[in-house]
């Protein structure tokens, strides 16, 4: 399904991902990190495939800005994303829809 996703969208989309990025680190970064199945690649290579996909894209957290330094999968994701996520408060919001503009 995700490869589906991947095809059927093009480079002109937006891709907003909603989510708090809290994970184990080994979902990220190694094949077979994930706990509910067995994932060929690490996690790593899909949110690169999605941002190269959607070179516009977008993480909206809804954990408090302060508390990302605190999860190092998060660190991680905000590395991946080129540091384009935001807090999910409507400043948050603004400012990332703004810059996906």
């Amino acid at each position: 399904p995700t490869w589906e996703v991947l095809r059927s969208y093009g480079h002109d989309y937006k891709c907003i991902f909603v989510g708090d990025a809290a994970m184990s680190p080994y979902e990220i970064l190694h094949p077979g990190g994930a706990n509910e199945h067995w994932n060929p690649e690490a996690g790593q290579v899909w949110l690169e495939r999605a941002c190269q996909q959607w070179p516009q894209h977008l993480w909206i957290n809804p954990v408090p800005e302060t508390h990302w330094r605190h999860t190092h999968s998060t660190r991680l994701v905000q590395e991946i994303f080129g540091g384009a996520m935001v807090p999910m408060t409507l400043e948050g919001i603004a400012r990332g829809i703004k810059a996906l503009r």
